[in-house]
């Protein structure tokens, strides 16, 4: 509303509000996407310039979210001396694609800061630096923090597919990884491994990965809401003993299967 009414006044408390927060004023970035170009552009080009590193980030994640490009700018926010803002502009420039920042991009997968790291290399895997690419997004993929699963998808993405499978085959031989392995199975876009899915669906630990793929490979499942349940009676006494009694929504792996037989799977 303060952008709406263009008070200079209430911006500022506003952003003083998102500064405040801690997730990366995700409301704040929010409202810049909502608003027209037009709209915010005098806001974002005072703040991709700006001393003030909190609305240089805000600048940069106002161009990702309407897909503008900072021109010759942004060569300069890749090398921000603050890290979110380096992590956000290189986000940026893979959206982009804006292979002229090719060698800042690779520089940057040795920089300090492991969001900086990450988002360099998802970055050079959208300009098809697979090579390169690959070994921080698996690493950023194992390690369970909140870039995983945008790593997994990445690394699924940058990889062949028979390395891939075998990646994957060796996260399944660990407890630790093996939802990772079974939750990348749904990204490889392969239909046969249905089955397959069913019968992971039916260990606790692995239930919720498998569900999550099941849905990603079979969209038009999402549409029945019988197939998943929250209760600990329909899905049994080892998934209210593993999740101490308060059940996520899990697969129920015999509906599941009953489903793939009523659509020919």
């Amino acid at each position: 509303m303060a952008i709406e009414l263009n008070d200079s006044r209430r911006i500022a408390e506003v952003v003083e509000l998102g500064r405040q927060s801690e997730d990366d004023a995700c409301g704040l970035v929010g409202a810049l996407a909502w608003h027209q170009p037009a709209i915010i552009a005098p806001l974002v080009r005072d703040w991709v310039g700006t001393p003030d590193a909190f609305k240089r980030y805000l600048g940069v994640s106002a161009c990702i979210e309407h897909l503008v490009d900072a021109k010759q700018m942004l060569g300069r926010l890749v090398r921000d001396p603050d890290a979110r803002v380096r992590a956000t502009s290189l986000r940026l420039a893979g959206k982009l694609k804006r292979a002229d920042l090719v060698n800042e991009l690779v520089a940057s997968l040795k920089d300090a800061d492991e969001h900086v790291r990450f988002w360099a290399a998802w970055a050079l895997n959208e300009f098809g630096s697979c090579d390169l690419a690959s070994p921080e997004l698996r690493k950023v993929a194992v390690g369970g923090g909140p870039d995983a699963l945008t790593a997994l998808r990445a690394a699924v993405k940058a990889t062949p597919d028979k390395d891939v499978r075998a990646w994957m085959g060796g996260l399944l031989r660990s407890p630790e990884t093996a939802p990772l392995a079974v939750r990348g199975a749904g990204m490889l876009g392969d239909r046969t491994i249905l089955h397959w899915l069913v019968h992971q669906m039916r260990q606790p630990a692995l239930a919720a990965a498998a569900g999550a793929a099941f849905r990603e490979l079979f969209p038009e499942a999402r549409k029945d809401d019988t197939l998943f349940s929250v209760e600990p009676e329909v899905l049994g006494d080892a998934f209210a003993q593993y999740f101490d009694d308060v059940l996520p929504s899990l697969p129920v792996a015999n509906r599941v299967k009953d489903w793939a037989k009523d659509v020919g799977q």
